[in-house]
């Protein structure tokens, strides 16, 4: 299966739990719309760049559009689509009112200049400005893109319309952004798996952890969770992955990232594949980079009790079929890694407010989202005999059909 295609596998089965009509489905798994865009940037050397955007607007029966805008090579329609739809369903499952949308651009930023990302940016928006706003669509970082990009983003879309800071989040903090923001979405993560651990009558003190991606989600749930005294067994990058069956330290290993570019080479430890991080024996695996990392090649070789999807979709459909089989407890990313925008709604609350919170007040409020969210997954997986996975789609579906319907057709 691809992306889209496992998207909607989850969602047919939590449509089959709600006993929902033909006519719903169709409704709730078409995007609202999809835009491709050609964006013509000068290069440093003069030669002229072509590069395929992507937005993909998917529901917005809840609020506005919302979503991340990712810089990837492998950036295509399916992934969009695909990633838009979860938007609608994450935004659903922790309760904020945005819809969902995705977006992106097929380009590998690590072969442009600075100067040339900014141009590409700004470019982009004047691409897919009629179509977004404070109140329309609220665009914000993904994979490869950052504070500094919103930050040309925002100022972009301002030249046209007017300062609009709530047009964008993941602003830089000097700029409108919201304290909490950079930690959000490993915060979450870390709340999720308390949460779960507490059910099952564990703590996250001792608990071993491995983490496969190093970048921001991997980074901070890795930095938050061994504060909590949990222990990081292993951790990786693009570069490979290193290991200590005692625990990493890993603010040191954050520094040695920052002074060497990667994980790999840190002493003390033994180098490990991303491969074989994933079957080490464990208690929590935490897949924090890319997609459909967790497959039917290797879900059965899994050895973690407990699997917390910290980047978007790491686990096929036929891998969780054998974890649901196994007994493995999947954590899915539509709660476990929701933390990043239910911190830019508060983002867009304080613009629009015009008033900035505390980051205490910040990490305070996402806590209670979380936990309320699990609350409510909890609740249904009860009612329903269901996996959480399954329980989770079915709460999110639940709550967008209600919209949809209070709201009407025409």
């Amino acid at each position: 299966m691809n992306a889209t295609e496992t998207t909607n596998h989850y969602l047919s089965q939590a449509f089959d739990l709600l006993k929902l009509s033909p006519r719903y489905k169709t409704l709730l798994l078409t995007p609202s719309r999809e835009l491709r865009v050609e964006i013509a940037i000068e290069l440093d050397d003069g030669n002229i760049g072509n590069f395929i955007g992507y937005r993909i607007q998917h529901d917005n029966s809840r609020g506005p559009y919302k979503g991340g805008l990712r810089y990837h090579p492998d950036v295509d329609l399916d992934e969009v689509r695909s990633l838009a739809s979860l938007m609608t369903w994450k935004t659903a499952v922790v309760n904020v009112p945005f819809g969902g949308a995705k977006g992106g651009i097929q380009v590998d930023p690590s072969k442009l200049s600075r100067r040339e990302l900014e141009r590409l940016s700004r470019r982009f928006i004047d691409q897919i400005a009629e179509l977004i706003g404070p109140d329309a669509d609220i665009p914000a970082p993904d994979m490869n893109t950052n504070a500094a990009v919103m930050a040309w983003m925002f100022d972009q879309y301002s030249r046209r319309y007017g300062f609009s800071p709530g047009v964008v989040t993941g602003k830089p903090v000097e700029l409108h952004g919201s304290f909490g923001r950079d930690a959000a979405t490993g915060r979450g993560c870390l709340f999720a798996i308390r949460e779960v651990l507490a059910a099952a009558g564990k703590k996250l003190d001792g608990t071993r952890f491995t983490v496969q991606g190093f970048g921001n989600v991997g980074s901070w749930f890795a930095r938050l969770v061994h504060q909590e005294g949990g222990r990081v067994l292993a951790v990786s990058d693009v570069k490979g992955g290193i290991t200590n069956p005692d625990g990493l330290d890993i603010p040191r290993v954050v520094e040695h990232v920052k002074a060497t570019g990667s994980v790999v080479g840190f002493a003390g430890s033994t180098p490990i594949s991303n491969e074989d991080l994933l079957v080490l024996d464990t208690d929590v695996l935490v897949p924090a980079a890319l997609g459909h990392v967790l497959t039917k090649d290797n879900a059965d070789r899994v050895k973690a009790k407990w699997v917390v999807e910290a980047a978007n979709g790491p686990t096929t459909a036929e891998a969780d079929e054998i974890f649901n089989r196994r007994g493995v407890v999947c954590l899915p990313d539509i709660w476990a890694n929701a933390g990043g925008v239910t911190v830019s709604y508060f983002e867009w609350t304080q613009n629009t407010q015009k008033f900035r919170w505390t980051e205490e007040a910040v990490n305070r409020e996402l806590e209670s989202h979380m936990v309320e969210a699990w609350q409510a997954i909890k609740k249904t997986m009860e009612q329903h005999q269901c996996s959480m996975r399954t329980a989770a789609f079915a709460l999110a579906v639940s709550r967008v059909k209600e919209a949809t319907d209070l709201r009407g057709l025409g």
